[in-house]
Formats: structure tokens, sequence, C-alpha cells
């Protein structure tokens, strides 16, 4: 069992930060000064490109149960079991019951968090630019290894029975796509890919698969001949044993990109707040689901900041045009009524 008392020392080094921030942000003027790409009703004074804890204190949450979820790339069920003993940690660091809400999309998670449904969440990276933009979400974590490496990669892959070899040879087949919001399911080839010779919708006829874990099995399936995909997500269902990368090759692989990032809603009480930052930071992940799920890319939380290191992810979305509105969030729906169909 996890013991706050072990991480007493580790503790005041994480808090130290966020009461120095909490200190002022709260107290900025009720005028927004600026909003960047924040939806009406979210302010950014202190420009860090997330929302500001409101000033009036009024608007804070602080319910009996915090409601926690993870980014829907496999079956939701089985992360509530990988989840369960950080939960119950968050739980002792905060004081507070944790609920497990098993999110089926992208959209659902950032529309839960903005509806107050939602407090505590790991989202997708590409929609982590939504959920920031359009529910409030304040990144603050990402799983990496005690030396501070993170990160996956956009890896393009087809069946080892075709004919395809390089990215050029996309024109004219049967290629998948995860999301509009996925950054390596979509964003990211949308933007690299022009480069490569093949431009998405022009060159082939995008279909969206909802998750990632549908357009491997897919392409494993030969129901798509090729899918742009995480690696983090392949070496999962690989280490599984749900696929075999024998039956696949890989065409063309990106430069690392950050993960899912963990974090909170903005208007969440700042003692709540420091509690949650605190219990990712904290958390030991020896022995634990967590560790036996993603540990061999992974050992524990690492703080990390939205302007920082989703700077890239930004760019690229910004090449594609992308905005962050209501209206684009409903579009991410559609993925889940395709989902259904594999």
């Amino acid at each position: 069992m996890h013991l706050l008392r072990r991480w007493g020392l580790v503790a005041a080094g994480i808090l130290v930060l966020p009461f120095a921030l909490f200190a002022t942000a709260p107290a900025a003027a009720e005028e927004c000064s600026n909003r960047g790409d924040l939806d009406v009703g979210y302010c950014d004074n202190d420009g860090d490109l997330v929302a500001d804890t409101p000033a009036d204190s009024g608007k804070w949450l602080n319910p009996d149960t915090l409601i926690f979820s993870y980014t829907p790339v496999e079956d939701p069920s089985v992360y509530e079991n990988v989840f369960t003993e950080f939960m119950e940690y968050l739980s002792q660091a905060t004081g507070k019951k944790v609920k497990w809400y098993g999110a089926e999309s992208y959209a659902a998670q950032v529309e839960a968090m903005r509806s107050g449904r939602l407090h505590v969440a790991g989202i997708s990276t590409g929609p982590t630019v939504f959920g920031v933009n359009l529910a409030g979400y304040v990144p603050i974590a990402i799983m990496g290894k005690h030396d501070g490496r993170f990160g996956y990669k956009l890896q393009l892959i087809t069946h080892k029975d075709t004919d395809i070899t390089k990215v050029s040879d996309l024109k004219g087949r049967n290629v998948a796509h995860v999301t509009p919001s996925s950054n390596s399911g979509n964003q990211a080839p949308r933007a690299l890919f022009k480069s490569l010779g093949v431009e998405p919708d022009k060159d082939y006829e995008v279909k969206y698969s909802g998750k990632h874990d549908n357009s491997i099995m897919g392409v494993a399936n030969k129901d798509y001949e090729a899918a742009p995909v995480a690696s983090s997500v392949l070496d999962r269902m690989h280490d599984k044993g749900v696929v075999n990368k024998d039956d696949l090759r890989i065409i063309w692989e990106s430069k690392l990109f950050p993960t899912t990032s963990y974090g909170y809603v903005n208007n969440l009480h700042p003692d709540l707040q420091r509690q949650v930052t605190y219990a990712f930071l904290s958390f030991d992940w020896a022995g634990t689901a967590l560790h036996e799920e993603f540990g061999k890319k992974s050992d524990r939380f690492i703080s990390i900041s939205f302007k920082d290191h989703w700077s890239d992810i930004r760019t690229i979305q910004k090449t594609n045009g992308t905005v962050y509105s209501q209206e684009s969030l409903k579009g991410l729906k559609v993925k889940k009524k395709k989902k259904k169909k594999k």
C-alpha cells in the first residue's frame, strides 16, 4: 500500500512551485487581458497557455467525489483496473472519493470536463490541446522514465503482405486514420506526409477508425491497407499478444512526441489542485498494475509544461488549420460510430 508519509520529502519539493503559482493566479483582475486560443469563459492572464484558476472563489469546484478518466485508447474497463491503485492513492492525497469514468471518445472526455462532470484525467496527445482550449484542462504530468525520457512516435504501418514500401505508395489505398483530433493518428500525418509525396484526402480517402487499436487491428486483419498510429499503442498491443508485429511492416516513423498528458480542470479548488499534483508526482509505481501495463516505457509520472512540451503539437495543428470550437468538438463524435463497426 502506498503511504503518504513515504513521500513527505518529495511533496515538500513538489509543492513549492504550485503554491507560488496559486498565490498569484487567483489574484488576477476580473478583467481578462489575454485569452489566446482559449474558449470564451476562460482566461490566460499569466500567459502559460492554459486557463487560469478563476479569481472568484465561488466558481471553484470542491466535490465530495473526484471523477477520473483515462484516454479512450482501448477497452475502458481494462484500464479502470490498471489505474485502481493510483485512484486509491489520489483518494488518500485529497481526502476525496475517486470514481472512474470510462470515456469512449475524445469528445466525451472534453465535454465531460467542460460541463464539470470530469475533474482529473489522462488525455491523449492531440486531444490535450482541445481539452486545454475548450474545457479548461490543465496538463501537469506525463508518463516517463527516471531520467526524464518520455514520448512516442507516429508509425505508418501496413500488413507484411502488401506492396506498400514508402509513404507515397498510399496513393489510392484504403488508409485508416484514428480521429480528427488525434496527433499521430491524423494531425501529424496531415502535416508531415505532404513533404513525403502524399496528401491525405487528396491522394487517398481518409477513413476514421475511432481508436488506435481499431486502426492497428484493421491493418492486421487486412481491413485497411495502412494506418498512421501511435508507437506506444502498437507496442502495448504486441506485448499483450493482441497483434504480432511480425505480421506488420513499419513504413515510416516520426520523431518523438509527448504521450498522454495528465491534469485537472482549471476551476478545481486550489487545495485540490495542489493535492492532485502531489499525487501524480509522488506515486510509486513499483509493484502496481500501472507499472505492469506501462513499465516497459515508463516508471513514473514526471512534471511537464503545456506551453513548452506541446509546442510541436500546437504547430502541427496550426499547420492543419485546426480550430478549437464547439463545432469542431461536435465533429469528433463521428468516430464513435465508426468504431462500432470494428
